[in-house]
């Protein structure tokens, strides 16, 4: 069985609009060209700089959680290889619109020339910035969903949930447990825990 087939028989794939992204967007195009013949593994890998592009399983479980829609503005923090900025891209469509944002100048250059061959950034879905994403993106706001795939390490930074439509979802790691925070009003967020997860830190400029 294929690692795509997987994820939906143990039931981390679920959505259609979902598994159709995984399908057409190849993992291996956002891997380093030493490890494209482990893109199959249901695992974290290194791209370098410290930083990894997540386990499958656990980026299935996080945009299931997120829900992405076509035509929503949706904010990728630790954008890393480019991956999720695309899965996100295949998913929000021509009317939609992906903000990457990645710390780390090479990485930011590795994601979007990984996601160029989609010509998702040519279409003008994809924009990825390299800046500090703990400050989210306040020239774009608001997103109707934010993503992050590195752990903050006790809060979600206020500028995100500032930068949060009503209604709109944050999916962020918090230490070891993945949240999912549903903005109720302009002041008040309903948050739910799922712990047992791995990330690496998100970096902050100090």
């Amino acid at each position: 069985m294929t690692l795509i087939e997987d994820l939906i028989e143990e039931g981390w794939l679920k959505t259609p609009k979902i598994i159709e992204a995984f399908k057409k967007v190849k993992r291996v195009d956002f891997l380093p060209e030493n490890l494209k013949d482990l893109a199959e593994l249901n695992e974290a890998l290194p791209i370098g700089w410290g930083q990894t592009i997540s386990q499958p399983l656990v980026v299935a479980f996080m945009l299931e959680l997120l829900d992405p829609k076509e035509g929503e503005k949706i904010l990728d923090i630790g954008s890393g290889s480019g991956w999720t900025s695309a899965l996100l891209a295949e998913i929000v469509g021509q009317r939609g619109k992906v903000i990457g944002i990645e710390i780390v100048p090479e990485l930011a250059d590795f994601g979007k020339s990984n996601v160029e061959k989609y010509n998702f950034v040519e279409k003008g879905i994809v924009e990825i910035f390299c800046s500090d994403g703990s400050k989210g993106f306040a020239k774009e706001a608001p997103f109707d969903k934010i993503l992050c795939s590195a752990s903050v390490q006790k809060e979600v930074p206020k500028a995100w949930k500032d930068q949060l439509k009503v209604g709109g979802k944050i999916v962020t790691p918090i230490g070891t447990s993945i949240w999912l925070f549903i903005k109720k009003s302009e002041k008040e967020f309903e948050g739910f825990e799922y712990p047992g997860f791995v990330f690496v830190p998100l970096i902050e400029k100090k």
